[in-house]
């Protein structure tokens, strides 16, 4: 029990220093990634090959960061909350090569416009291209595509992905039986990570 303690007592003190010093370096437009403990996660590390299973996008609210991003519904999330989420409080966070050039207020304020665009959207556990439902790495995208016309990462089928591991295998029957759309295009976060364009600001 009382390790048990010690390690939240840890993890707290860990995810409060991720408060003003960690604001201080963050902009708006930032991509930050997460391994997630939702109940997908592990197929999506396996059938990615990346350690990453969530992202989503810093835009500011009432001057402090809070993370854009599609769970449950698209929506607004303080970064502390977001970052408690996920696996040990551990995140990345990224931001584009030329964010001067290309992230200008006038961009800043598209992006946003693109952002809000997707605000409510129900999240998509089928992984459609469609903007009827949303998942997390298919938001950002879409947002920097449509917002600033940057496409943050290379778009892929479902087929691209390592479909062999058992757990990949029960999630993709649990979520299409047996008609799996292989055709699909997505996007991973695992795609979004490796961006070249991008350069890596924090880890933590």
């Amino acid at each position: 029990m009382l390790n048990k303690l010690l390690l939240l007592a840890i993890l707290f003190l860990a995810v409060s220093g991720c408060g003003d010093a960690l604001a201080e370096q963050l902009r708006d437009g930032d991509i930050i990634f997460q391994t997630s403990r939702s109940a997908q996660s592990a197929a999506i590390q396996k059938a990615t090959h990346s350690k990453y299973s969530h992202v989503g996008i810093i835009l500011f609210c009432n001057g402090a960061p809070c993370v854009f991003e599609a769970i449950q519904t698209v929506q607004y999330t303080p970064l502390k909350q977001w970052v408690a989420r996920g696996d040990g409080g551990h995140y990345v966070v990224k931001r584009l090569r030329d964010a001067d050039c290309i992230l200008t207020p006038a961009n800043l304020a598209k992006l946003r416009e693109a952002a809000d665009r997707f605000r409510g959207r129900p999240y998509d556990p089928t992984f459609e291209w469609s903007d009827s439902r949303i998942y997390c790495s298919e938001l950002v995208w879409k947002i920097y595509e449509r917002g600033v016309g940057v496409r943050v990462g290379r778009l892929q089928t479902l087929r691209d992905f390592d479909l062999s591991d058992p757990i990949v295998k029960a999630k993709m029957k649990e979520r299409y039986g047996s008609h799996v759309p292989l055709a699909e295009t997505v996007i991973s976060p695992g795609a979004i990570f490796s961006f070249e364009g991008f350069t890596q600001v924090v880890e933590h």
